[in-house]
Order: C-alpha cells, then structure tokens, then sequence
C-alpha cells in the first residue's frame, strides 16, 4: 500500500512539470519562423495567397498563440494528440509504428553499456592504477571523447564498407520478406551498428563512475569490517562493494535517458532507422507541430517513468533510503 501511495504521489507530481514542457516547448515552437502551411507550399512550389489563407484557417493557423495553445491543451486533456498532416494519420498511429524502433535502440545501448561499463569499471579498480586499469582508461576515454556521429561513421566503414558484415542501415531488409524469428534475427542484424555506436559513448561513463566508486567504496569502514571478519573477496566484491558502488551510477543512468532520446536523433538519420529521432528531425523539417508536439510529450512522460523506476531501484539497493 505505501508503494501504491508512493507511485501515487510522484505521479501527480510529475503532472505540473509535463504541463509546463508542453507549454514551454509548443511556444518555443512558435517562435520559429514558418509553420506547417508554409512547408506544404514550399513542397507544392507555391500556391494562391486565398488558398494559403485558407489552408491556414483550416488548420487553426490564423488564430493567435494563445488560443492554440488553450486548443491543443484540450485536445491533449483528451488523448487526442491531433492530426499529422505530412503522413496524413493520426499523430498517435504515427508515434506507434516508429515507438518500438527508438525503445529497441534505447534499451540495447543503455543495457549493453552499463553491464560493460559496471563491469569494466569494477575491474579496472580491482587493479588501481595497473597497466590494466591504464588500458581501459585510456579506451574509455577515447569513447567519451569521440562524436557519436562520427563513430558511427567509422562502424559503416568498417562493418559495411569494408567487411561487408552489417547492413549500412534500415530496421529489416524489406526484399527478404522474413517472417517470425528470421525477421527478429534480421532487425537484430540491423541493429548491431546503431546500438554500437550509442552505446559505447555512453558506457566510458559508466566505466569511469563505476571505477571512481568502488575505489571509495572499497576505503570505507563496513569494507574493512567484513575483511576483517574472513569475508572472501567475492563476497566482498558483489555482496558489499558493488551493491553500494552501483548508487552513482543507477543515478547516471536514469538521467541519462533524456540524453539517449536526443542522441538517437542523430543515430537513427545516419543509419535511416525509422525511430522517434529521425521523425522528430522529419517534423522540424516539414513544421509538422503536431507531430513534433507528440513526440516531446511521449519522451517526457518515459523520461518521467524512467526517474520514478530509478528511485525504486535506489531504494531495492539501499535498504536505508526510505520511499516517502
């Protein structure tokens, strides 16, 4: 019952804060010149100044800010996120059908990341300041240092260009017509190299944090306790070090998510994966608001999500931290 209560209450929490993000962007939004009339007759090379006046009156263009603003607002009290008018579908079957692409990128590069980097971190502390520890440094701050975009150049070069290993791009090759787990097997294939490229960014922070922690972890006082009382060093490592080390970095994580959506902006248009990224930089190109407005609703409601399962965990880690 005091998790119910809990859930409850950071739910309604977190009602203010997308209200205020919905808001805030959709006149941000404004503030850019152009709107969606205007790149439907930048697409048609022109048109009459009636009928643009016209398209503009039937898309509510023609009233002011404000009274948009209250108009969506209703529109969005009642799950109705409009109507897109570049894939001539409602905004919610347009965010269904690229959703599941963005959440697989999502979910295989923060997972792959954070096991490695966990992994990688512990281990390199285990051998402070080795040639060891030096080695995966070094690796990892390379990573850190490198572009997104331009490591995922550097994957198609190799992969696809030179080993002809990988596909360059796209979720699934669509002349194979494969069905069942053929099909997964192939958006899987397809995968590899976009969620390479993400994650191996995101897993040089990781791996510094998890190494940073677990050298002070290791300094404190409970640690000496349970070596002194003959606690082997497996033990010491996964049921001690490493259950109190990894609260930094499932903070990490969870931050991390708004950044993972905004880097996948980048990744999905370098390799053409029809995902949430490559439709929000589509709905900026086209003006399409309505769309865009979509997309940005739907990431902050799985950022705010992903914040409340990471306090949940923190809280499974750390019997002390009481949820409230």
């Amino acid at each position: 019952m005091s998790l119910l209560l809990y859930l409850l209450r950071r739910i309604l929490q977190a009602l203010p804060v997308i209200l205020l993000i919905i808001i805030g962007s959709f006149l941000l939004i404004k503030l850019a010149p152009g709107d969606t009339v205007d790149a439907l007759v930048g697409d048609m090379g022109g048109a009459d100044p009636a009928f643009v006046a016209r398209l503009r009156q039937e898309y509510g263009l023609d009233q002011p800010v404000l009274v948009q603003l209250w108009r969506y607002l209703v529109k969005l009290a009642q799950f109705d996120l409009g109507w897109s008018y570049v894939y001539e579908q409602p905004v919610t079957k347009v965010l269904a059908s690229r959703l599941w692409v963005t959440l697989l990128l999502m979910l295989g590069a923060l997972s792959s990341a954070f096991v490695v980097g966990v992994a990688l971190g512990a281990f390199a502390a285990r051998r402070a300041y080795s040639a060891t520890d030096n080695v995966i440094s070094t690796l990892g701050l390379i990573f850190y240092a490198m572009p997104s975009f331009f490591l995922a150049l550097l994957l198609v070069l190799l992969f696809s260009v030179k080993l002809n290993w990988l596909p360059v791009g796209g979720i699934r090759d669509i002349g194979a017509f494969h069905t069942g787990w053929k099909l997964w097997l192939d958006i899987a294939t397809h995968l590899v190299m976009p969620v390479l490229a993400l994650a191996l960014i995101y897993l040089a922070f990781y791996m510094r944090l998890m190494r940073t922690s677990v050298l002070e972890v290791m300094e404190l006082d409970f640690v000496r306790t349970a070596r002194a009382k003959g606690a082997g060093d497996a033990r010491l490592m996964f049921h001690h070090i490493m259950r109190n080390a990894l609260l930094p970095v499932i903070t990490l994580l969870g931050l991390q998510i708004s950044t993972v959506l905004g880097g996948s902006v980048v990744i999905e248009t370098i390799f053409s994966l029809p995902g949430l990224g490559q439709l929000a930089y589509t709905s900026v190109v086209k003006r399409d608001l309505n769309t865009l407005m979509g997309i940005i609703f739907l990431c902050s409601i799985i950022v705010v999500l992903v914040n409340i399962l990471t306090d949940l965990v923190y809280a499974w880690l750390d019997p002390r931290i009481e949820l409230k």
